[in-house]
């Protein structure tokens, strides 16, 4: 009888919302607990018409899970399995809206600044990124970030605080941070963003700002984005980089492809520096000045957002001053990938 009286109540007391699990299940129905499971592989081969050597590689081969304990709150976990054969965490961040348009976000994750460094591999337009998204705007960190968006204009404020060492280090006690901010404003097709940076990789504080402007519609995506980088102490030249490109993308029929899309790009910048001192002391440019054109094709067979094929096709003409000794690879170059997203 008493066994019968305590299952009576613990039922009881399952059903009274908000004291369990059950009670949530049933008043939050339009959304599930049930991960997403998504991936990309990307193998390719590059010629050098610098020097006539090819190689192939899998340049990445990421899984991510992302998923919802409640309404409210969301996470994300990254990780490739093959970046040119080595393993790399990604993102690792939980978020919780806090009141409409609210949100805190916690973890690993790319710092909110900057457009073209956002993209990920499966939504590239180019076989390589750009000099802004690779050289001076590839930072993901350890931190937090607070994001509003308004309701009633469609305006979007991101600022975060991070670890200023890097994504392998985060036992390491910090007395110097890493800052950044962003605000996206969307009017029709045209989309704006701009932003400031602040990061600290070693000794040397170096600040950056970013302006970018793109224009889309069915078909066609044009866009600019300009980035200056100021290393504090006069320690090294400010770097200016910049990108511009525009896709043109149009339906077919040829076997199993229903889309072909045609790239082109110019991008550059200046003297780079990582803002980390070498042997002596000194900081020292790590990525000399240059400009590239880059032109492609793409064919694809588009099943739904998140399950398509692209099959791309990349020239790259780089300019360079004549005192710059080209490293081997970074020179002019043909790219034949596969993007695979499942």
């Amino acid at each position: 009888m008493n066994n019968i009286l305590k299952s009576t109540l613990l039922l009881s007391l399952l059903t009274v919302p908000g004291l369990s699990g059950y009670a949530a299940d049933n008043t939050e129905k339009d959304f599930s607990y049930v991960p997403n499971i998504h991936g990309v592989l990307r193998p390719r081969f590059e010629y050098s018409t610098q020097d006539g050597r090819s190689r192939f590689q899998v340049r990445n081969a990421r899984l991510s899970v992302d998923g919802r304990v409640a309404k409210s709150i969301d996470y994300f976990l990254q990780v490739d399995l093959c970046d040119q054969g080595s393993i790399k965490p990604l993102d690792f961040w939980a978020r919780m809206r806090i009141v409409k348009g609210l949100s805190i976000q916690a973890g690993q994750f790319r710092m909110p600044f900057g457009v073209d460094c956002f993209r990920a591999p499966h939504t590239y337009l180019f076989a390589n990124r750009s000099f802004i998204g690779k050289q001076m705007c590839n930072f993901r960190a350890v931190g937090g970030k607070v994001t509003y968006s308004f309701d009633k204009i469609p305006l979007q404020l991101e600022a975060g605080i991070f670890n200023s060492t890097t994504i392998t280090s985060h036992t390491v006690w910090n007395k110097e941070y890493a800052y950044s901010a962003k605000a996206a404003y969307t009017l029709d097709n045209v989309k704006l963003s701009t932003g400031f940076m602040s990061i600290y990789p070693e000794s040397v504080r170096t600040n950056l700002i970013d302006g970018c402007i793109s224009w889309s519609n069915d078909r066609w995506l044009v866009e600019g984005e300009y980035m200056y980088e100021h290393y504090t102490g006069d320690s090294h030249k400010p770097c200016h980089g910049y990108n511009m490109f525009v896709d043109y993308k149009m339906p077919i029929r040829l076997a199993l492809f229903n889309r072909l899309s045609f790239q082109g790009r110019f991008d550059g910048m200046t003297d780079h520096s990582s803002a980390k001192k070498d042997e002596s002391g000194d900081i020292i440019t790590n990525d000399p000045r240059r400009n590239r054109i880059t032109v492609g094709s793409t064919i694809s067979y588009i099943r739904s957002k998140n399950m398509f094929v692209d099959i791309r096709a990349n020239y790259e003409k780089y300019f360079y001053a004549k005192d710059v000794n080209i490293a081997q690879g970074q020179g002019d170059k043909f790219v034949l990938e596969m993007v695979l997203r499942f």
